[in-house]
């Protein structure tokens, strides 16, 4: 299993690549202090989620990152039928400027618009792949089946009350004191290490890249930073260069200058999108440079603060 990050809080938890930090106990000076009672620093504002753009030659990257996942949690939505990012944001945080920001995120099917990632929503298995007939009655993915349904999710756990953060393989345990609200399955984890040979059926030998880990295209990926952050990155591509977009290790690259510890690629090419406030942001051009805004089946978002 993947080690466990819990963000960090600026009213004392820290905690890091699974390590629990202690704050030093405060000095409590001398007998002469002790009838003294300062009063209690005050809570710190919560930090809303900011965003970045970089422009490079082959593609534009929207960056958004959440500081503070505690205050502002990373939550999954999923729909029966497909629909667009922001119209599933729409339903599930209504009001203008209700949503901070939103990616697309697991695996589909667009024939039949269902699910080919684990997803879990408020504790609940919402939408599970096994009860996809064309994906698990398919005799060419057999021999993959048990990594297909065992691929990296996103998670977002309730330990003692304050939510934690993970990306970790579906059938790895939760860990103790703390219960599963949400996850959404996609893959391979670009860090810490790619895993596209193991999730994404790489075969180079074969010149077998089943997910095209390796060219450049639009791309969705979800990170956690060493000191707690959720960051969401979309890759979009450029009109008028060809190849146009991202490989996935030149997503993991950005992430990785930007303090991403773990990270999780999401369905990408015509399905990356991201929100940043009444922003959308779409990643994949058609073949006359239009932008392609397609359904899909579940996001990841965090509401605004009232």
């Amino acid at each position: 299993m993947q080690t466990l990050l819990r963000p960090a809080l600026s009213i004392g938890l820290v905690m890091a690549l699974g390590l629990f930090g202690c704050a030093p106990i405060p000095n409590t000076g001398d007998a002469a202090d002790a009838d003294s009672s300062p009063e209690a620093a005050p809570e710190a504002q919560p930090l809303p989620p900011t965003y970045e753009t970089i422009r490079l030659p082959a593609a534009t990257v929207h960056v958004v990152t959440i500081p503070d996942p505690v205050r502002y949690p990373v939550r999954v939505a999923v729909v029966d039928a497909l629909a667009r990012v922001d119209q599933i944001a729409a339903r599930v945080c209504e009001g203008e400027g209700c949503v901070a920001a939103a990616i697309n995120a697991g695996f589909f099917d667009p024939n039949n618009g269902l699910t080919t990632s684990h997803v879990v929503v408020d504790g609940s298995l919402v939408a599970d792949p096994n009860q996809n007939e064309r994906l698990v009655g398919n005799p060419d993915l057999v021999s993959y089946m048990d990594r297909i349904l065992n691929r990296s999710e996103f998670r977002r756990y309730d330990c003692g009350g304050t939510p934690s953060y993970d990306i970790t393989l579906h059938q790895d345990p939760v860990p103790a004191g703390c219960t599963l609200v949400d996850a959404v399955g996609a893959g391979p984890q670009l860090l810490p290490q790619d895993t596209s040979v193991e999730e994404g059926f790489v075969d180079r030998a074969a010149a077998r890249d089943a997910l095209g880990s390796q060219s450049a295209n639009a791309r969705s990926a979800v990170g956690l930073t060493a000191a707690g952050s959720v960051v969401m990155v979309m890759a979009a591509q450029v009109p008028g260069v060809s190849p146009s977009g991202m490989t996935m290790a030149e997503v993991a690259g950005v992430m990785r200058d930007r303090g991403v510890v773990q990270a999780l690629n999401l369905d990408g090419g015509s399905s990356s999108t991201l929100i940043y406030g009444d922003t959308v942001h779409y990643g994949r051009l058609n073949a006359s440079g239009e932008l392609v805004q397609r359904p899909v089946k579940s996001i990841l978002w965090v509401e605004n603060l009232p």
